[in-house]
């Protein structure tokens, strides 16, 4: 059985002081009291502490800081602000500050004289600033592959989102929907792509067509509501819509009431009316099974947060966990940093799919 490596907080929390304090009395360094100093130096050899060699370096360069940068439309997304909170959270645990980068900041070479470490979330591989952070000559931990051309090795903490979307279709499948249709993201990040491909995909699997709307990465529900309706005039027998940006979905729910199409199970939710084995089953009066009985349509989004949440009625998500999610990317990085990780590990994180009144009763 492997120990786990002691570290500096470890030794704080023993001697009973605060983590900079410890730093400060292994250094050498600060206004701290000879008996503490004694007193910590002392905890830390019983307890087997031994400095890092990026910690050592994180004192010399005098950085301890690692920097964020996100999508340029993050600042209006409430997913990309609680990543960044669990960030923030993770990095302060290993004493590192966090720096938010803007979108079109300094070259690569310049931002790495001011920190140890970078988190790129989301890489677009049109978005010019990457390359030069990915190849800035520090440790790189990206949220979601970078799709663009390689540059330096980078680590990576990623979403199934082919799984994530194909657990919608089937779910909304099962609540009967035979002609579901997807608000695509525009973008080249690897979110945007595995969407639209796995839309295709699961289409072809399953005998039917998934409509496509492409949308703005970050889609306004104004924006949502006008391609929802744009999607139900071109193609009448809709009847699930799954918006794939945050905050977009009450823009759907917007447009299915205008539309007068109520938001729920369609025909009671009757599992029978689900896809088998690709083929739509004939409705019981021999009509075609492609209209949605009552004009209903089901609604999903493909990001959980305060919108979906609190929309009426509520929308089935899939819930990223961004809190989490943060806390992953940075804790990756603290750990590539202190030797505890290669510089290109690729770690997996959990999704989970929050089935609300938007789809009908939950399963």
């Amino acid at each position: 059985m492997t120990s786990r490596t002691v570290n500096l907080l470890d030794v704080a929390r023993a001697a009973g002081v605060s983590k900079s304090t410890a730093s400060d009395a292994l250094q050498g360094s600060g206004r701290v009291a000879e008996a503490t100093r004694v007193r910590v130096r002392a905890v830390a050899e019983e307890l087997g502490y031994r400095p890092n060699s990026a910690a050592r370096r994180l004192r010399r360069a005098g950085a301890g800081a690692v920097g964020l940068h996100l999508p340029a439309t993050a600042t209006r997304l409430d997913y990309y602000m609680n990543l960044a909170f669990g960030a923030v959270e993770r990095a302060q645990e290993d004493g590192l500050d966090v720096v938010l980068l803007a979108s079109r900041g300094a070259p690569g070479g310049r931002i790495a004289s001011r920190v140890d470490g970078l988190l790129v979330i989301d890489p677009e591989a049109g978005d010019s600033a990457v390359p030069a952070l990915l190849d800035a000559g520090v440790p790189v931990v990206t949220g979601e592959r970078y799709l663009g051309p390689a540059a330096g090795p980078s680590a990576a903490v990623v979403c199934d989102n082919a799984a994530s979307l194909t657990a919608l279709l089937d779910h909304v499948a099962e609540r009967g929907a035979r002609h579901p249709a997807l608000l695509a993201p525009a973008g080249s990040s690897a979110w945007a792509t595995a969407l639209r491909s796995t839309a295709r995909a699961w289409g072809l699997a399953h005998g039917v067509e998934v409509a496509l709307r492409t949308v703005p990465f970050a889609a306004t529900p104004g924006e949502a509501e006008a391609a929802t309706r744009e999607l139900l005039a071109a193609h009448p027998a809709v009847d699930a819509v799954i918006s794939a940006p945050d905050g977009s979905a009450p823009g759907v729910l917007r447009a299915a009431a205008a539309l007068g199409r109520p938001v729920g199970a369609l025909d009671g939710g009757d599992p029978g009316r689900a896809l088998h084995g690709g083929t739509p089953r004939r409705a019981p009066d021999g009509g075609d099974p492609g209209v949605p009985p009552g004009g209903g349509l089901l609604v999903a989004s493909c990001v959980d947060g305060a919108a979906t949440r609190g929309a009426q009625p509520p929308v089935t998500a899939v819930d990223l966990r961004p809190a989490a999610y943060g806390r992953a990317c940075a804790e990756l990085l603290c750990d590539i940093l202190a030797d505890r990780a290669a510089p290109d590990t690729v770690r997996l994180h959990a999704w989970t799919l929050e089935t609300r009144a938007s789809t009908g009763r939950p399963s």
